[in-house]
């Protein structure tokens, strides 16, 4: 039977026609293949799987890291009458039941989850019993390794796509680089001529860059947006404390803006985020944690107050512009204060050399099979928690380690019913069960506690079947059931050859991934200075060719400037005399040259977060100054400081007994 998609698209999404690539890859999906689609933002990446989603049967599984996504689009959807759900952090447990309820009835087109969903076992065992037609991986780049937003648990896709069994994927993205597409192609078995990428280029942005010194930028700013025409805008801000700073400013001068930012409690990033949608002037001064997944036509302009870290962000983020079509401004004022914060960023992931030698001796004494929680992890050798979820990554990529399915250490239930009356619903083995399942929890007020562990085993059942049954029970609301404590379970599978040379390898890919984040910056440098056109030098980025500058932009205007060197910054002598009675109190905390480099350059880190010591008043002290430089100062003061310390005790006599009475 033929489809009309035409008659489909107007029907269900009021358009007349579709957008360049949106029928290449939808014909691909319903004829049975995977695809991936590479649109730029605003490019109509979500009507290639709303669409099919309707003509094909089961549900679609669309897979986003983005909440404000899935809100947008689900409120979209639904004023469609499209029957579309999300599961995230901020449901309760009845909003849960309800989507698992509609989910398991069919009743559900779409389903949008986050990629940690996937850690959750009462999701996947839930999940093993659907029909999933399509699995929709949204910002898919994030799968590459060297893409520009690498997250672990990407990764793990693809073998959950096998896992559940899903009849095809759609990868979509806006900021894939042709190395990062064809990653996404292996890891997703997508051929390449089913990988459909629109031009990268939008004529309607104009793309100017402006150097100005930080006494200046401010004033710069605000006679920018007084001057342009009127419309909504976002400006794009490095630091949380900036945004709240910049836009009281902005609003002292009359213009409506807000700050957000991931600081912010949610009802106040909804509050803002709704405001923003509703306004035809409001400007929003944000970090990156704002912007992704908004559908708002009409933005008139982004500026960029501090310089984005990498290409790929900054095509991200003016994308936001201009969606309608229309004449939009983007403006980088550039800064070279900026790059110290910016590059903190970058070196504060990298973990101590010594933090990684011990995690490996711990993983690899750990038993042929165990289980960690993450962040007690994390805070133990010191590491931040994307940054241990990368490197148990490259272990079991490099076939060290097999991660099982996450489980919850800690389950417990508070009966909505009496025992008796859910048991008189069940008969023979099935309440048999239940009956010694019940009898297996610990009563303490109102609530009861289970081991599921001890009650497999007692039991003589898979731990899975304890799940199913809890979160049944859960569904029908004869128990309220919660959980905690997640865990992550490994198996090993080979012992290194050489554990020291195992950690020092994963320590090198650290540092080579910190190289190649520094490069990302410094092609940012290369484009703001550059005398060629800008439109010419990011589509080239992408891999599309333009036939001509666009002659629109700072270069093509005779506007480029050449960047400043960076100011000199000095680190006083007396810093060390200062910092002495802490480097005392503080132990191993900043007992090496990366940590106390962290901590005065003000970059957090789970040791430093967990001494309180971000409050202390020398934590960023040197901020200004870049990290290199730091490190090498530290270095030489712990150096230094051993070595005095040594020396001290060498020369301090023995203690000797008292005498006799």
């Amino acid at each position: 039977m033929t489809i009309d998609l035409q008659g489909q698209l107007a029907e269900h999404f009021g358009f007349d026609q579709f957008q360049p690539g949106q029928r290449a890859v939808i014909d691909c999906l319903l004829a049975g293949r995977s695809a991936a689609a590479v649109f730029p933002t605003g490019g109509g990446k979500s009507l290639c799987y709303q669409l099919p989603a309707l003509l094909l049967p089961g549900v679609t599984l669309v897979v986003s890291p983005l909440i404000a996504l899935m809100k947008d689009q689900i409120d979209a959807l639904a004023r469609r009458g499209i029957a579309a759900r999300r599961l995230d952090s901020s449901l309760d447990a009845q909003a849960y039941r309800e989507v698992m309820s509609q989910l398991r009835m069919g009743s559900l087109r779409l389903l949008y989850v986050a990629p940690e969903r996937f850690n959750n076992e009462r999701f996947r065992a839930a999940m093993a019993s659907v029909r999933i037609s399509l699995f929709a991986i949204d910002e898919a780049h994030c799968i590459s390794e060297w893409g520009h937003n690498f997250r672990p648990d990407y990764l793990k896709l693809a073998g959950i796509a096998r896992e559940l069994k899903v009849e095809r994927v759609l990868a979509l993205t806006a900021t894939a680089t042709p190395p990062v597409l064809a990653d996404i192609c292996r890891v997703f078995e997508i051929e390449s001529e089913d990988a459909v990428r629109t031009g990268f280029h939008r004529p309607n942005l104009q793309l100017l860059t402006a150097v100005v010194d930080a006494p200046e930028r401010d004033a710069r700013l605000i006679d920018a947006l007084t001057r342009r025409p009127a419309g909504p805008g976002i400006v794009y801000v490095t630091r949380q404390q900036t945004a709240e700073t910049l836009s009281a400013k902005l609003v002292a001068a009359g213009l409506p803006a807000r700050a957000y930012h991931a600081g912010l409690d949610a009802p106040e990033r909804s509050d803002v985020q709704e405001w923003f949608l509703a306004s035809s002037t409001a400007l929003v001064v944000a970090t990156i944690a704002f912007g992704m997944g908004i559908d708002k036509a009409d933005i008139r302009h982004v500026y960029h107050y501090n310089p984005p870290k990498s290409l790929e962000n900054y095509a991200q983020e003016i994308g936001r512009a201009g969606r309608d079509g229309l004449p939009s401004v983007c403006q980088i004022f550039y800064c070279s204060d900026d790059l110290n914060v910016l590059e903190n960023f970058v070196y504060g992931d990298t973990p101590d050399a010594n933090a990684v030698v011990a995690l490996v001796d711990f993983l690899f004494s750990s038993g042929e099979a165990f289980d960690l929680a993450l962040y007690e992890t994390a805070n133990r050798f010191d590491i931040r928690p994307l940054v241990l979820r990368t490197l148990l990554t490259y272990l079991e990529l490099d076939g060290y380690l097999a991660e099982g399915t996450p489980f919850y250490a800690d389950y417990s239930f508070q009966p909505m019913v009496s025992s008796a009356d859910i048991l008189s619903r069940f008969e023979g083995e099935r309440r048999q069960f239940l009956a010694r399942l019940l009898a297996q929890a610990s009563k303490r007020r109102t609530w009861f506690s289970i081991n599921l562990e001890d009650s497999a085993r007692q039991l003589g059942c898979a731990r899975e079947r304890i799940v199913k049954a809890l979160d049944w029970l859960g569904e029908q609301q004869l128990l309220k059931v919660e959980v905690a404590g997640v865990r992550n379970c490994f198996r090993r599978l080979r012992e290194p050859d050489n554990l020291a040379a195992l950690a020092a390898e994963l320590h090198c890919r650290m540092l080579k991934r910190e190289g190649a984040e520094l490069a990302r910056l410094a092609q940012v440098l290369a484009l703001i200075g550059s005398p060629a056109c800008r439109s010419r030098q990011l589509s080239a980025h992408f891999g599309e060719t333009l036939a001509h500058d666009c002659g629109n932009c700072s270069a093509c205007l005779g506007e480029s400037q050449p960047l400043p060197q960076r100011t000199a910054r000095t680190i006083e002598d007396e810093l060390a005399t200062r910092l002495a009675p802490l480097l005392k109190s503080a132990g191993k905390t900043l007992g090496n040259p990366r940590s106390l480099t962290r901590f005065l350059c003000g970059c957090s880190s789970p040791a430093l977060t967990r001494a309180r010591l971000a409050k202390h008043a020398l934590f960023g002290v040197l901020y200004e100054v870049p990290f290199a430089q730091v490190l090498e100062w530290s270095h030489a003061l712990l150096t230094d400081a051993g070595r005095q310390a040594r020396a001290q005790l060498s020369t301090e006599p023995e203690d000797v007994p008292a005498a006799a009475d």
